[in-house]
Formats: C-alpha cells, sequence, structure tokens
C-alpha cells in the first residue's frame, strides 16, 4: 500500500474546506486556532498514517497550500 502526507502551508489557507470534501479518508479539518489572515487553516489529522498522498487535496484547493509526499509501494518479488 502507497503511503504519504502533506504539507500545509497554514498561512496562504483561507478555510474553504474543498479539501476536507475531497480527502477519500476525511483526515483533513479546520483547525481550532486562526492563522495570520484571520482563517481556521485545514489541518492533517492522520494519527493511523492513513494518507495515500493521492494529491486530491491538491487538485482542489484554490490557494495551492499543500505540498503531497508519497512513498511509492514495494514491489514484492515472486516466490
Amino acid at each position: 500500500m502507497t503511503r504519504g502526507t502533506v504539507r500545509i502551508d497554514r498561512d496562504r489557507c483561507k478555510g474553504c474546506e474543498l479539501c476536507a470534501n475531497a480527502c477519500p479518508h476525511h483526515l483533513l479539518h479546520l483547525s481550532t486556532q486562526l492563522n495570520t489572515r484571520g482563517y481556521h487553516p485545514v489541518e492533517l489529522d492522520d494519527p493511523a498514517a492513513v494518507c495515500t498522498g493521492c494529491a486530491l487535496c491538491a487538485l482542489v484547493c484554490p490557494d495551492v497550500v499543500f505540498t503531497v509526499y508519497r512513498e511509492p509501494a514495494r514491489l514484492r518479488r515472486a516466490a
């Protein structure tokens, strides 16, 4: 299984939640704290490392706040 994560530029995020709605694993939610622009930015909540780095969040984000990291799945050798 492919694993991944995202880095979020909190100060550019306006909290539109398009990414949260696009995330297939529902790992993104709004922060309770405000960013420097006065918005509640989105944050990643992935304690079980479920994120696959699919980049759907980055594709729908109008403010380009996501950097996506993906670790490729290891190929299994035939025995």
